[in-house]
C-alpha cells in the first residue's frame, strides 16, 4: 500500500517488492502458486532481472480504489537474461488486486511491449489476472485494448510467449492467444471468455474452471496451448528449452548450438524404423530423433492434432523447424486440426527464417461429412498459403505415401519447395495404388478369371510405372531419390546450399490468407 511521507525510501521499496502483502503470499504459495517475483527468479539467469515501474499505482477513485493504492499496480515488469540472451518479461501479480488489469496495470505491459519492439527481444508474459478491473470501468478495458495493438506489432517481429499460471479470463486471454506460443500449468491455470457462473446462468450448463478452460483442454482439444506440464518449476525449464532454438528477432539469426554430432553420420537404421508395407504404422518422431542432432527434438503441441508433428530440432547446430505426418494417428492423414496446427508453425518459422524440413508419408485429406461441414477446405488451404508464402529454406523428403492433394500441400516442389528428395520405396499419386487400380480398372478385374490376382498384378504395375518416385523425379519433381542411410547427410548438406537463400515477391501490404 501507499506509505506515509515520513517512511524511508527502503521502507517503500520493501513494501513494493512485498505485492499485496505476507498473508496474501501465504494464501497463493498455499495453491501451490509462486509470486509474481518468484516466477521471475525461477525462469531468468540469477540476479538478471531489472525491474521497471515498481513504483507506478492507479488514479482511480470509488468503489473503494482510492484505499487500495498498491505499488506497482499488480504486475511486475522488467528485463533480464535466459541462458546469457536478453529477454523482456512481466509477471501479473495475483497477491495485488487479484493481478487485475487496469489502466496503469495495461500501461506498463504496453510500454514493456514497446522496449521489446524497438530493442528486438523476446517478449514473456507470466500471466495469473482475474481480468479486468471492474471498478475502473472503461479504462481497464483502454488498458487490455493498448496490450492488444502492441501484441499484433510485435508479431512477427520479436517471439512472444505466453505463460498461463492462473486464472486468464474474459478479455485477458486475447493477449495470450495473438502470442506465439502458449504455456500452461496443469490443474492450476486455466483460460476461457466466460466463467462457469455466466455458463451456468446464461446456458443452464453446470462446469467447472477445469472442465471449461483447464490446461487438459487447452492442450488437447482447443490447440490454444502448446505446452503444459504439472508444476510452475517444470514448465519454466521448457520456456528456457523453447527460447534456446529461436533467434531474438526478424533480422537475427537463430543461436548456433554444436552437439558433437557428427553431420556425416549415416542413418540406416531408418530402414528399421520404417516398415516397407504402406498400412503399417510406425512413429515419426522416431525418425526426426534419428536424424536430429543428439536425438534431441522439442516437439510442440505433442497432444493436439497428433497426426501431424510439428517442432524444433538442430541439424549440424543449425535451428530448423520439423513438419512431418504421423502414421500412428489416422494413418497421418491431414485433417482440420492439422491444417491448423501446421500453418501457424510454418508462419512462425518463416517469420524467423527458421528452416523447414518437411517428412512426407500421408493417404490425403480426411474424409467424412464433419470434415467437409466443418471447413476442411478453408482449413486446408491455411496449409497451403503458409507454405506457399514462406520464402525460408525448405526440404521435403517422401518417406513412403504422398497422396493426392496432401502430396501438393506438404511442400512440394509446385508449392514451392527448394529441395525436394524421396525414397526408393516412396508412392506419389493423384490416389493409393488400390483405390486407384479399383476405379480404373473395375471392369477388367471384374471380368478377371481369378479377380484377386489381376487386382493385385495391376496394383504392381501402377504402384512401378506411375507412383514410383522416379516417374516424378524424371517430371522434375523430385531433385532427387536418396537412400534411408544418406538422409541425414543430404539435409545438412542442403540447408547449407540454402544459406544465403533470398526470395523476392510482389510488392503488397499483405495477403489475405483463409481464415
Amino acid at each position: 500500500m501507499m506509505q506515509n511521507n515520513d517512511s524511508s525510501f527502503e521502507d517503500i521499496r520493501a513494501a513494493a517488492r512485498l505485492g499485496g502483502g505476507q498473508a496474501r503470499i501465504d494464501a497463493q504459495h498455499t495453491k501451490g502458486k509462486q509470486t509474481a517475483r518468484e516466477r521471475i527468479d525461477m525462469l531468468l539467469d540469477p540476479g538478471s532481472f531489472v525491474e521497471t515501474g515498481m513504483y507506478v499505482t492507479h488514479r482511480a477513485s470509488g468503489f473503494g480504489l482510492e484505499k487500495s493504492q498498491a505499488w506497482g499496480d499488480g504486475v511486475v515488469t522488467g528485463w533480464g537474461k535466459i541462458d546469457g540472451r536478453q529477454v523482456y518479461v512481466y509477471a501479473q501479480d495475483f497477491t495485488v488486486m487479484g493481478g487485475s488489469v487496469g489502466e496503469a496495470h495495461g500501461r506498463k505491459i504496453a510500454n514493456l511491449i514497446d522496449l521489446a519492439i524497438q530493442n528486438g527481444a523476446p517478449l514473456i508474459g507470466l500471466n495469473d489476472s482475474g481480468g479486468a478491473r471492474v471498478q475502473e470501468g472503461v479504462d481497464s478495458l483502454a488498458g487490455y485494448g493498448s496490450i492488444f495493438l502492441r501484441n499484433v506489432r510485435a508479431s512477427g517481429v520479436v517471439p512472444q510467449i505466453s505463460v498461463i499460471m492462473g486464472p486468464c479470463a474474459g478479455g485477458a486471454v486475447y493477449s495470450p492467444a495473438i502470442t506465439d506460443f502458449v504455456f500452461m500449468v496443469d490443474q492450476t491455470a486455466y483460460m476461457y471468455i466466460t466463467g462457469p457462473e455466466v455458463v451456468k446462468t446464461v446456458m443452464r450448463q453446470e462446469v467447472t474452471h477445469d472442465e471449461l478452460g483447464g490446461a487438459g483442454v487447452h492442450r488437447s482439444q482447443s490447440g490454444v496451448a502448446h505446452f503444459v506440464a504439472s508444476d510452475e518449476a517444470s514448465l519454466l525449464a521448457q520456456v528456457r528449452w523453447l527460447l534456446s532454438y529461436l533467434p531474438p528477432n526478424n533480422l537475427s539469426p537463430a543461436p548456433v548450438s554444436a552437439m558433437g554430432d557428427d553431420p556425416k553420420r549415416v542413418t540406416p537404421e531408418l530402414e528399421k524404423i520404417i516398415p516397407p508395407e504402406p498400412q503399417q504404422p510406425y512413429d515419426v518422431v522416431e525418425v526426426i530423433e534419428c536424424l536430429v542432432d543428439g536425438g534431441e527434438f522439442l516437439e510442440v503441441q505433442p497432444d493436439y492434432a497428433g497426426n501431424l508433428v510439428v517442432g524444433f530440432a538442430r541439424l549440424n547446430g543449425q535451428t530448423v523447424g520439423l513438419v512431418a505426418n504421423q502414421p500412428l494417428h489416422l494413418a497421418g492423414a491431414l485433417d482440420i486440426n492439422a491444417a491448423d496446427k501446421g500453418g501457424r508453425f510454418i508462419r512462425f518459422c518463416d517469420a524467423f527464417h527458421i528452416p523447414l524440413i518437411t517428412l512426407v508419408d500421408t493417404p490425403g485429406f480426411l474424409p467424412g461429412v464433419d470434415q467437409e461441414h466443418d471447413g476442411i477446405i478453408r482449413h486446408g488451404a491455411k496449409m497451403i498459403y503458409a507454405y506457399a508464402e514462406a520464402s525460408v529454406p525448405k526440404l521435403t523428403l517422401i518417406m513412403r505415401k504422398a497422396i493426392g492433394g496432401a502430396y501438393i500441400v506438404m511442400s512440394s516442389k509446385n508449392l514451392g519447395g527448394d529441395l525436394n528428395f524421396a525414397f526408393p520405396t516412396a508412392e506419389i499419386a493423384v490416389m493409393g495404388a488400390e483405390s486407384a487400380v479399383n476405379v480404373v480398372f473395375k471392369r477388367e478385374i471384374e471380368a478377371a478369371e481369378d479377380k484377386e490376382a489381376r487386382r493385385r498384378q495391376l496394383i504392381d504395375e501402377y504402384r512401378s510405372n506411375l507412383a514410383n518416385p522416379l516417374v516424378a523425379a524424371s517430371h522434375g519433381y523430385l531433385d532427387d531419390v536418396i537412400l534411408p542411410a544418406e538422409t541425414r547427410q543430404r539435409l545438412i548438406s542442403g540447408l547449407e546450399a540454402l544459406t544465403n537463400k533470398r526470395q523476392s515477391a510482389p510488392a503488397r501490404k499483405h495477403g489475405n490468407i483463409p481464415l
